[in-house]
Parts: structure tokens; sequence; C-alpha cells
């Protein structure tokens, strides 16, 4: 099983807390899947919506395919996610009791085939709580250095 990374929300731990993270396939077109491999995806303002008991993937960016003539796709169109429904009714409770939000963390082409979506359950951060994260962060990153050197010493 080989996974290849195409795109990743970096800001989306900074700004929420994830909880449970989920596997999700995503129905592409033609074009969007060649865009999607070759990399061109932004998935910065993207989110997940629940509707009808289905899961859409909503404002994520797909370019349109440079080498395509015609029939190009829209690039923030919502996309459908596949997944098994009770799996989508768990997430349903979940975002619904406690106000929990969808959000795509990566997209993925596993086993060189299947485009894929790694969605987080996710809840907001305030802003103390992302300056502490910032704080850890540069306290660790200050370990490792000094623990480096002495062991260069």
């Amino acid at each position: 099983m080989s996974l290849e990374r195409v795109a990743q929300n970096r800001k989306a731990r900074h700004d929420y807390f994830i909880l449970d993270t989920y596997e999700c396939g995503i129905v592409l077109s033609g074009t969007e899947i060649k865009s999607v491999r070759s990399g061109k995806v932004n998935l910065k303002d993207g989110y997940a919506k629940l509707e009808k008991g289905e899961l859409w993937l909503m404002n994520v960016h797909i370019s349109p395919y440079e080498n395509a003539s015609w029939g190009q796709h829209e690039p923030t169109q919502r996309r459908k996610l596949l997944m098994h429904r009770r799996e989508i009714l768990k997430i349903a409770i979940k975002v619904k009791e406690r106000g929990f939000t969808l959000v795509p963390l990566s997209i993925y082409i596993k086993d060189g085939r299947w485009a894929k979506v790694e969605l987080g359950l996710a809840k907001g951060k305030a802003l103390y709580d992302k300056r502490d994260a910032l704080a850890e962060k540069d306290a660790k990153r200050t370990i490792d250095r000094e623990m480096k050197n002495r062991l260069r010493d």
C-alpha cells in the first residue's frame, strides 16, 4: 500500500484541535483527477458539510487542467465524499451535538489509483491556544538544538 501525498492543509492543525481523522474517497471528473495528480490543489479554505445523509467537500480549489481542450471543471465546485453510511451517521451525531467541524487535512493518491481525502473532526482553537502551541513548538525546537550542540561537544 503506497501513499503519494498531493496536498496538505498545515493551517488546519494550527487553527483547530484535531480530535479524530477519517479517510474518504472523493468523486472527481477526468480533468480534476489529472490536476490532483499534478498537485494543483489548495485545501486552505476547505471544509466538509453534511447534506441529506451525504458528505460534501466544499471550497477546495482544484486548478483547471492545462492540457484539456474542452470540458474543464469549476475550480471550487462542491465534490461528493465517499464513506460508509454508518461512519457518516457517527460523524453527523458528533457534528450536531458538540459543534465540531470537518476539515480536510490532506489529499493523497492511494495505491497509485484512488484519490483520498483525510478529514479531521476538529474543534476551533482560541487565540491563546494558538499562542501556547507556538510557544511549545519553539521550546521544543530550542531544546532539540541544545541537545544536538551538547552531543557534538
